[in-house]
């Protein structure tokens, strides 16, 4: 499982022959499949209107999608192992497209659904096979390339309403899915022009049907349960997926690097701290999306509109620091660069409970947000790059599976976690209290979870540097 002789050398200077062609085709699949994850919400109304469908039926439009890049998730080890990176980016890439054609050809709300159903599966593939492609051709050197590849994904969800609203104002809903034809097509292009040809590195593996069989199902049901946990039904869906997931335990330590996920993988101290670190902060960061906006809309008083305006440090935070992640990692190492990044966005996090609780100031929610966005920022790239340095070259596909698979369920869990407790305490306050205890202390909570993840970031290993100069 070491990597030290497949992978460049933390100290050479230069990256590999045309690393950053191949950044700017990842940097395009993360980006298309993150807008499109967003981008349909504002046509939502629009939808229930032309194709005269309940809201019920048209939000899972959204759903289905999220649902769907979950589903083909586990395959993506698999398919690497068959054919190659190259060209499942390729099949993926060209998939994309032709389904979005397909929704912006869709006749009802059923059809519309399907067909989003088959663009999540082919996105789906779209942000890990960015992921690895760029892992595989930076290795340890992946801080000074990821910062790039990682900005358009960050700006996505934000575009995405901002491109939607400007179709509609001049076009149908159709024009958004047909804004991927040929966005997708010059990506295909670049793809061929410049992905490396890898089918030569891969060793082709059996199709794990037992674990794609636990795996896939557990995925979409803790997704589904997870966000209605509230009603009984949902808890029903959540206690099935986590047997699930258990089931999948127990197959793949019987087949071992035949398993659709080789958890051989986690014996690696790097790797496993890697996957908590990822999980934390992936939770951390949606379950901050979920509770700042509706503290300053239903606590604050502010307007939505102006509401996205307040949040605007938090993406400032995190696009100052992305570019630096490269310089800041050779320089401190990643044990102490997300350490510090941990400790800032728990420091952060801190000052929100305290507005929270004592009323909103302007200028510190702006330093808040900074903190949170920037603290952040640090956190994520090093801790994924400490976690493939740790790994052989030949296991970065698998490894990219599973990393991507701990990231997805963090999300969801730590927000169903705040949310809960947040409806559970404003439901409990009594008359002579107000709301803002109740979002005082669920941001108290979300401290909690910086604080754990602050807590991993210690028990990352030191980097080489660091261990020779005797730092640590």
């Amino acid at each position: 499982m070491k990597a030290e002789t497949l992978l460049p050398s933390p100290r050479s200077e230069k990256l590999p022959p045309g690393t950053w062609k191949i950044v700017s085709v990842a940097a395009v699949g993360s980006f298309m499949a993150q807008l499109d994850a967003t981008i349909v919400n504002v046509s939502l109304p629009d939808l229930v209107t032309t194709l005269h469908a309940p809201f019920s039926h048209i939000q899972w439009v959204v759903s289905g999608y999220l649902l769907a890049l979950a589903l083909t998730l586990p395959l993506n080890g698999w398919l690497v192992s068959r054919i190659g990176g190259r060209a499942v980016y390729l099949w993926c890439f060209g998939a994309f497209a032709l389904t979005s054609g397909l929704c912006a050809l869709a006749w009802s709300a059923p059809s519309l659904i399907a067909f989003r159903l088959l663009q999540g599966m082919a996105g789906g593939l779209l942000a890990p096979m960015a992921q690895m492609t760029v892992a595989r051709v930076a290795g340890r050197q992946m801080p000074r390339v990821a910062g790039a590849m990682t900005a358009p994904v960050l700006l996505a969800p934000l575009l995405g309403p901002v491109v939607a609203g400007a179709i509609l104002s001049v076009a149908s809903w159709r024009w958004i899915f047909l804004l991927n034809l040929p966005v997708g097509l010059a990506a295909f292009i670049l793809a061929v022009q410049f992905l490396p040809d890898d089918r030569h590195e891969e060793r082709s593996r059996p199709l794990d049907l037992t674990g794609l069989g636990f795996l896939a199902p557990a995925l979409i049901s803790f997704l589904y349960g997870m966000d209605h946990v509230a009603r009984p039904y949902g808890q029903a869906i959540l206690s099935a997926s986590l047997v699930l997931f258990v089931l999948y335990v127990r197959s793949a330590r019987r087949k071992g690097d035949d398993a659709l996920i080789d958890l051989r993988l986690f014996r690696a101290p790097a790797f496993s701290m890697s996957a908590v670190i990822m999980f934390l902060t992936n939770g951390v960061s949606f379950a901050g999306q979920m509770l700042l906006p509706v503290w300053l809309i239903h606590a604050c008083g502010i307007s939505p509109e102006r509401t996205g305006l307040f949040m605007a440090p938090l993406g400032l935070g995190m696009m100052c620091v992305y570019p630096l992640i490269g310089r800041l990692s050779d320089r401190f190492g990643a044990r102490d660069l997300t350490g510090c990044g941990a400790m800032l966005s728990l420091v952060g996090t801190v000052i929100l409970a305290v507005l929270a609780y004592s009323g909103l100031n302007v200028a510190l929610l702006a330093i808040a947000l900074l903190l949170r966005g920037g603290g952040g920022g640090t956190v994520g790239i090093p801790a994924m790059s400490a976690g493939y340095a740790s790994i052989a070259r030949a296991d970065i596909p698998m490894a990219t599976t599973a990393l991507n698979i701990v990231q997805r369920i963090g999300g969801p869990a730590l927000t169903t976690a705040c949310a809960t407790f947040l409806g559970w305490r404003l439901a409990t306050v009594g008359p002579s209290h107000v709301a803002s205890e109740a979002y005082a202390e669920t941001f108290g909570l979300l401290a909690l979870f910086h604080g754990a993840l602050l807590l991993a970031t210690r028990f990352m290993k030191p980097s080489e540097k660091n261990r020779q100069s005797g730092t640590f």
